[in-house]
């Protein structure tokens, strides 16, 4: 007889990832990420500085009144952003990968370092691909069009339960 309350096995950490297609080159889409003053436009609110290597950077969602403290590890000029951020269950680490192509800048970005029991850790990993795949949605409209959506503002609108 199987044990239906044993907990889940992960056989590799779960990650989240999220990409697209940005038509724009890629120094405007990586000085998108870099520069809070542009990134406050699609994703968060408020930026206290520049990413850079060594950097302490805090993010504001002021709408939801919560903010993080962001470690810069590595930025490569137009190729790779590498930060550290709390996660749910310790901090995680994301990776922005920027390629150049013909019709535009092709964007990853991957979200790794869930802590956690495996559902914690898969929850975590989903929100996290959700989130991204808003920003990534949010940057495009905005770089792309000019047009500020307010995807993330909108994820959670006041009076409803999460």
């Amino acid at each position: 007889m199987t044990d239906t309350t044993t907990e889940a096995r992960l056989t590799h950490p779960p990650a989240a990832k999220a990409e697209m297609l940005v038509r724009r080159p890629v120094t405007e889409v990586f000085a998108a990420f870099v520069d809070p003053a542009i990134t406050s436009k699609f994703w968060f609110t408020k930026g206290s500085g520049r990413l850079e290597p060594g950097a302490r950077v805090r993010w504001e969602w002021e709408m939801f009144g919560v903010s993080a403290d962001v470690d810069v590890l590595e930025v490569e000029p137009d190729r790779r952003i590498l930060v550290s951020w709390p996660g749910e269950h310790g901090p995680t680490t994301i990776e922005w990968r920027f390629t150049p192509l013909e019709d535009g800048t092709f964007v990853s970005i991957v979200n790794s370092g869930f802590g956690g029991d495996a559902n914690q850790m898969v929850g975590e990993a989903i929100g996290s691909t959700e989130g991204f795949t808003l920003v990534l949605a949010g940057l495009k409209a905005f770089l792309e069009h000019g047009v500020r959506l307010n995807l993330v503002g909108d994820r959670f609108p006041a009076g409803l339960e999460n």
